[in-house]
């Protein structure tokens, strides 16, 4: 295993600074990063591992008017656990409660979480025995291979892995901003396969906080092998705004997480449990799944059916 010097932040603008020459990678709480490392599943590595952790007040969750402003290094138990989220931003609250197991959870940062690379086998498998598309090959393996877990509605730029953070759809339905170093990135552009990256971050440039607009009605499930602990087969997010209008976000689906603007359309004008059934066919009425992953859009429809149905009446 490659050795890496280790650098201990003091603030998040010096570790963009340190890793604006792409020699270093960012940690947060660890738990996806270390195992990429462990693994060696890239033929090129960093020279130098830059800890967030030692950064004050970046963990903190805090009111501002008609917003929550969540810092990168707040834990998802804390997040999981607070007031405010669970008032004013229930689906985010939930997937931060479904992420893992409760020792992760307390480890995990939503930053984290939310940057944390794609789950692909192909991608992921040790000592970079597919040199896949994302890293710089000629195609994605799971276009034609084991695509079980894979997207089911299409590539993103070559790629079929998917987007696993449970964090992420409740974000986007929630309509978060993302606030990094360098800008602010609407949650739902945040998201993509972009090189070892599974967002749109450049070299030097750091998640410092989300701003989550209050919202009255959102929920998150999630459809996983093992209750547990398990990266989701399918979630869901759903979040309805003070004019009634619904964000319907599919997670596991596709590289980023999927806004089915079909679902929304079809609980425009209200959500009942019989527009909530059409919803769900109508999320999935564009899905193109793979070889061995159609079975995921029997999975997606109902996802999409449950999760409105918990913000009906």
């Amino acid at each position: 295993m490659k050795h890496f010097k280790h650098m201990q932040a003091k603030s998040a603008d010096e570790a963009a600074n340190e890793a604006a020459s792409g020699e270093a990678w960012v940690m947060a709480g660890g738990t996806d990063l270390l195992g990429t490392l462990k693994d060696e599943i890239f033929p090129e590595y960093p020279e130098t591992v830059v800890d967030l952790k030692t950064i004050p007040d970046m963990d903190g969750i805090t009111e501002d008017g008609d917003a929550l402003r969540i810092g990168a290094l707040a834990k998802l138990s804390d997040v999981a656990e607070s007031d405010l989220v669970k008032t004013h931003a229930t689906a985010l609250a939930q997937a931060a409660g479904r992420v893992a197991s409760p020792t992760i959870r307390h480890m995990g940062t939503l930053g984290g979480n939310v940057c944390q690379m794609h789950r692909c086998w192909y991608f992921r498998v040790p000592d970079d025995r597919f040199h896949c598309k994302r890293k710089g090959g000629k195609i994605c393996p799971a276009r034609v291979g084991d695509n079980r877990y894979h997207s089911i509605f299409g590539d993103d730029g070559g790629c079929f892995a998917v987007s696993s953070h449970d964090t992420a759809p409740a974000l986007v339905a929630l309509g978060a901003t993302v606030v990094t170093t360098k800008r602010e990135v609407p949650a739902e552009e945040f998201f993509g396969a972009h090189g070892h990256r599974s967002n749109v971050l450049e070299d030097g440039e750091v998640v410092r906080e989300f701003v989550v607009p209050k919202t009255a009605k959102s929920a998150f499930q999630k459809f996983a092998l093992r209750k547990s602990i398990d990266f989701p087969l399918v979630n869901c997010a759903v979040a309805q705004g003070s004019d009634g209008a619904t964000r319907v976000v599919l997670g596991g689906v596709y590289p980023a997480p999927w806004r089915s603007k079909e679902a929304e359309e079809a609980v425009a004008g209200g959500v009942t449990a019989d527009s909530a059934a059409k919803a769900g066919e109508a999320a999935v009425s564009v899905a193109k799944p793979l070889g061995k992953n159609a079975y995921k859009v029997d999975i997606a429809r109902t996802m999409v059916k449950r999760t409105l149905m918990d913000i009906a009446g």
